[in-house]
């Protein structure tokens, strides 16, 4: 059957989600070839079908092989509006992740809107890279007849807090925003994760300042993806238009944030435990430096998917 051809068995009046998926790879296409159209330089003429896919799915709920079992099925009426409203968001430029209000991290499906970063496969790299030092700490931790203690700084949607409180049983997380609004989206995401919600911690406040005293010199993991873009450095408009700039940007050299967190982390940490940051690879010499600096002995650098450096972890 061709796409955009009714199916003989669909009532008369009805359209197929086959043919939505159509029209959204042709206007998705269209205004990705236009340069006059709103979305132009937010829309990807390489990933249109992916694009146009994904609202479809989420727009009928197929998954799956349900997907192609249901392609040649009536849409309904509120699947159709669905679809209308995030096809016309997409068309705008609006980031995909934001137009279906939801995205995949290792194992979790976050609820994200402009409020916060869109969680990137960069950042999972970083969660690897702290899972493996939290395995470490843990056995420090349950030697002395605790439970790890984990803080993530700046945790926006929750993406890391919430995957180590997921992935690794026992840690005792906190996980904490200078933003009202990107904990509300955190909070919303820790009432999806089960069980293991009843070990994470929400708080507001300035990086350390949002801890309580007591934490000071008893941290196991802090675990980071602060702001690390430096003001003049330029972006993808669709990044530098829609997500929240506070979370990207951190001063002329990009290290305002790192530098606090490395710097004044290492005081919260219990002896042998760990910062883990992720950053920009050209940072990597002046984030080492920092480390040193402020006492941390031991660093290693962990590279991305691309095998470029993608952040650092350093060991008091």
């Amino acid at each position: 059957m061709l796409p955009g051809t009714t199916p003989p068995d669909l009532p008369e009046g009805t359209v197929s989600w086959r043919q939505l998926l159509a029209e959204a790879e042709r206007r998705l296409g269209e205004a990705a070839e236009d340069p006059t159209s709103e979305g132009h330089r937010s829309i990807d003429p390489a990933t249109t079908g992916v694009d146009a896919r994904r609202i479809v799915e989420r727009a009928s709920g197929f998954e799956g092989a349900e997907w192609v079992l249901g392609l040649d099925e009536a849409a309904t009426q509120r699947g159709v509006h669905f679809f209308d409203l995030m096809l016309e968001r997409r068309l705008t430029g609006e980031p995909l992740q934001y137009v279906l209000g939801q995205w995949g991290f290792r194992t979790l499906d976050l609820m994200v809107d402009r409020r916060v970063l869109i969680p990137r496969p960069e950042t999972e790299v970083v969660v690897e890279a702290a899972l493996g030092e939290l395995d470490r700490v843990a056995a420090q931790a349950t030697s002395a007849g605790r439970a790890p203690t984990v803080v993530d700084l700046g945790t926006g949607s929750g993406a890391i807090a919430l995957s180590i409180a997921v992935e690794h049983p026992h840690a005792e997380v906190w996980a904490t925003d200078a933003s009202a609004d990107a904990l509300a989206v955190a909070r919303a995401n820790l009432a999806g994760i089960g069980r293991a919600a009843t070990r994470v911690r929400l708080a507001e406040g300035d990086w350390f300042a949002a801890l309580p005293d007591e934490l000071r010199g008893t941290i196991d993991l802090l675990v980071s993806n602060p702001p690390y873009v430096a003001d003049g450095d330029p972006l993808p408009p669709v990044v530098e238009e829609w997500e929240p700039a506070a979370a990207l940007r951190s001063g002329p050299d990009g290290l305002d944030d790192l530098a606090t967190i490395v710097l004044d982390g290492h005081e919260w940490l219990a002896p042998g435990g760990a910062v883990v940051v992720e950053l920009d690879p050209r940072q990597v010499p002046a984030v080492e430096v920092l480390a040193r600096t402020a006492g941390f002995t031991a660093m290693a650098v962990v590279p991305d998917l691309s095998g470029r450096h993608r952040a650092v972890v350093a060991r008091r």
